[in-house]
């Protein structure tokens, strides 16, 4: 975790504590008895897929209330009328933080935002142990992400082989060509390309345009970050690039589902 960007190590601190006080709380056990209980997970690639299918892109539209960099993003912050308005709009999925600390979210805004549309859903949080993956499930989500640069490769290995063990699909994310090399030894679509340096914060779309030789046609491509207005998703779609998870943008909509309509129409 040397290399790993200082930020993001805080947070990965911070996330070890959140597990230790869960679990005392709420054991494996427990999370093993609410997902028996939880509907079958929602196709999180295939969404994506059928969309991109139909010649339309495939976009993760995102449920955040704030950032550590930007601070408050959406003041008017409900997680159902944000879903529905999302799902009106054309969303293949839904995105929606949970981390506490660093981005005020809440278990409870996937859960409200999920019992609100019929998109599938993906937990955004900093996943580095099992018990999280368990307590995603049990949730109620369709999806996780697994950043590379918070994981060692074979904790990576095995998060993603338990999430798929569960049901969900996994957004395996990367921010380089290393870490790229990291994510296409495991057999997942999805592969998140995140277009923000982790170390500097600063975000190119040049992230992306610089990896995608290195990828087969066989797996989806998702930029993550910076797709500021509709040119950015032109430029995309022109470099075969039909899959986004957009954010920031929306969130500082008045109507989250009409700002996607304008982006993606």
């Amino acid at each position: 975790m040397s290399d790993t960007p200082t930020v993001l190590r805080k947070i990965i601190a911070r996330k070890w504590e959140e597990i230790a006080e869960r679990k005392l709380t709420v054991s494996i056990d427990d999370l093993q008895q609410r997902i028996l209980a939880q509907t079958p997970a929602r196709g999180f690639v295939q969404a994506i897929a059928d969309n991109i299918a139909q010649g339309k892109s495939g976009v993760i539209a995102e449920i955040k209330k704030a950032s550590p960099s930007k601070g408050v993003i959406r003041e008017n912050f409900v997680p159902a009328e944000l879903a529905r308005s999302y799902e009106i709009g054309g969303a293949a999925c839904l995105s929606v933080l949970t981390d506490v600390d660093f981005f005020q979210g809440a278990d409870r805004y996937l859960q409200q935002a999920r019992e609100a549309t019929n998109l599938p859903v993906i937990r955004k949080d900093f996943l580095v142990d099992e018990y999280q993956i368990y307590e995603a499930r049990a949730l109620g989500a369709d999806c996780v992400l697994l950043i590379v640069a918070a994981l060692e490769p074979e904790k990576l290995k095995a998060l993603n082989t338990l999430a798929l063990e569960l049901g969900m699909d996994v957004l395996v994310e990367v921010h380089d060509a290393a870490e790229l090399e990291i994510a296409l030894s495991l057999p997942n679509k999805l592969i998140g390309i995140n277009n923000r340096n982790l170390h500097t914060f600063d975000v190119t779309l040049q992230t992306t345009y610089d990896l995608l030789d290195r990828i087969g046609d066989e797996r989806i491509v998702v930029t993550e970050s910076g797709i500021l207005a509709p040119e950015d998703v032109a430029a995309m779609r022109e470099r075969h690039v039909h899959a986004f998870l957009v954010g920031e943008a929306f969130m500082r909509a008045e109507d989250p589902g009409t700002a996607l309509k304008t982006f993606f129409g």
